[in-house]
């Protein structure tokens, strides 16, 4: 395997687990308003998610860190092409952070509020927008000569993108409600595995539909899936569906929180099978960033690859701590939020 094919599975890998591990508090916090009905239920959808959010967003920065080091040319074009998008993503993830942490400084009823809203409003926006970033990366972006993004925000907004968008906004919906299951109970659990049974329905009807819309607006998203291996995320997420379903109906909550994972990680794989081997497609395909054309020396990525087999087992074996250290029903005191 080449070095360079090694790291975009490798960087695939750090994406794909921020999607899984950040993608259920975003859901979360997408439902705030919706499924939490008053002050004690919004203060346990805020200690579900409490010690483990911030753990989580190491995955994002480790993930876009390798991709600096490892394919700066990629970093390049992607954080200055899609520079108004990145700059409402960090908002919203800024938003969605100092509302957490805010939140329990005052009992007034309408900081609280306020807060509930910019929690929910930069969790759901967040959500929104990782799946338009990935949809115009599949799409393929116009890219001139030098690698430099040729386009404005709004030709980001394109079909495929804002429906990937929603898709990717759906699916942390389904993990989030699902985790809320696992970790809630009374009322505000009973909403969360109903919001599960909805969102797995959302979920299949907006894969079909990014799909149809793909034929159309995003063709080269298909040229992959005539090895029958490519098929592997595509089954694995249709047949983890159903047993979503399932676990819901037979109150296994642990295993719907499972399976949802599962979704994500399969759609993650989908969507790495689509992209390879390019990391950025243009619309002119002699213009793409791939993972032959785009990568540092072979020297650097030796090195960093050695870094990053020591660095990974820390950063997996402060999360499997972390979860452990707060496995269980969520508990309402003082020390809270």
């Amino acid at each position: 395997m080449q070095l360079s094919t090694a790291w975009f599975l490798l960087i695939g890998i750090l994406f794909a687990g921020y999607a899984i591990l950040d993608g259920f508090d975003l859901g979360a916090g997408a439902l705030h308003l919706i499924v939490a009905r008053n002050e004690s239920e919004r203060r346990q959808v805020l200690n579900s998610i409490g010690p483990v959010w911030d753990g989580n967003e190491v995955w994002l920065i480790t993930g876009a860190g390798s991709l600096f080091a490892a394919f700066p040319l990629v970093y390049g074009t992607v954080f200055s092409g899609f520079y108004l998008a990145m700059v409402l993503l960090l908002g919203s993830l800024i938003l969605r952070a100092i509302s957490i942490e805010f939140r329990s400084k005052e009992t007034a009823r309408l900081w609280r509020l306020g807060w509930d809203v910019g929690f929910s409003l930069g969790s759901t926006l967040a959500a929104f927008l990782f799946g338009v970033v990935l949809g115009n990366l599949l799409r393929g972006i116009p890219i001139d000569a030098d690698g430099v993004y040729r386009g404005g925000l709004v030709g980001l907004l394109n079909p495929f993108s804002l429906a990937t968008g929603f898709l990717t906004l759906s699916l942390a919906v389904m993990q989030g409600s699902a985790w809320l299951a696992l970790k809630t109970e009374g009322a505000l659990q009973v909403r969360a595995r109903w919001t599960v049974l909805a969102a797995v329905l959302v979920v299949a009807v907006l894969w079909i539909g990014v799909a149809w819309v793909a034929r159309t607006d995003a063709g080269r998203v298909f040229d992959n899936f005539a090895n029958p291996i490519a098929w592997v995320g595509p089954l694995l997420t249709a047949n983890v569906l159903f047993y979503v379903l399932l676990a819901v109906r037979f109150n296994q909550n642990g295993r719907a929180f499972l399976f949802t994972s599962l979704v994500v990680a399969g759609m993650a794989v989908t969507a790495g099978t689509a992209l390879y081997p390019n990391l950025v497609p243009a619309v002119d395909a002699a213009r793409s960033l791939t993972v032959d054309n785009a990568h540092s020396s072979d020297t650097n990525l030796t090195i960093l690859l050695m870094v990053a087999l020591i660095g990974m087992p820390i950063v997996v074996a402060y999360t499997s701590f972390i979860y452990w250290k707060f496995k269980g029903k969520v508990r309402i005191d003082e020390a809270g939020y």
